[in-house]
């Protein structure tokens, strides 16, 4: 059986994340909380273990998993451009719940399934999962579910639906929010783009968060900006 590390205990936190990153370094799945819900996670450069994720979860390529980063230099690692309205939305929102979808670089020799090109970037606010991104560098994650299930909001639900297809679960008691992240999908304004970034899904950061720094750069809600027509 697959061991669950109470990372609240200073003894189990130490082993969890070396059992966690040598599970990383092996091509295996982990289980790690966040700050929204658990996440698992997978080497994002690892195209095995990214199949394996998708697979634990019953999804297909068609879902590619969004990936976690560090910090913004690394984003501009993995992305080919970095609008200059997104950079201030994410300086404002990370780490945090905000999940923003740019192209990719397309040097990269990565396969995260069928992404069209661009890649689902997110900073957490969790000092264990900014630990782990630390010293694993970026990391497939998808919330740590079966499809269609709910998002787990601690290590023990994660394990009742993913059981032993995940190698190590980082237990750091209940999600304070167990809400998902909000996905924005920022493509349209890359490269000088004049298009408006979409909301894909929303969680964890508002939209009146998002245009406020936006601003008329963020698509419409259908009831936006209508005026007293007779």
């Amino acid at each position: 059986m697959s061991p669950i590390y109470d990372c609240r205990d200073e003894s189990q936190l130490l082993t969890g994340m070396r059992a966690a990153r040598q599970a990383i370094a092996r091509g295996e799945l982990l289980v790690m909380p966040t700050d929204t819900v658990y996440g698992v996670a997978a080497d994002a450069f690892n195209p095995s273990a990214v199949a394996a994720l998708l697979a634990a979860k019953g999804r297909g390529r068609q879902q590619p998993p969004p990936v976690l980063v560090a910090g913004l230099s690394t984003v501009r690692a993995l992305v080919s451009d970095l609008p200059e309205p997104i950079e201030r939305l994410v300086e404002a929102h990370w780490p945090g719940g905000l999940t923003v979808v740019l192209p990719a670089q397309p040097s990269l020799s990565w396969d995260l399934g069928e992404t069209r090109g661009t890649v689902a970037v997110r900073m957490p606010a969790h000092r264990l999962a900014l630990e782990l991104l630390e010293e694993t560098g970026p990391l497939a994650v998808s919330s740590a579910n079966l499809t269609g299930k709910p998002a787990a909001i601690d290590a023990n639900a994660a394990f009742e639906m993913l059981g032993d297809s995940v190698s190590v679960y980082l237990d750091d008691g209940a999600s304070n929010r167990g809400v998902p992240s909000t996905i924005l999908d920022a493509t349209p304004l890359a490269f000088g783009g004049t298009g408006h970034a979409r909301i894909l899904r929303y969680g964890a950061v508002d939209r009146s968060e998002i245009l406020e720094i936006l601003g008329d750069r963020l698509e419409p809600e259908p009831d936006e900006g209508a005026g007293d027509s007779a």
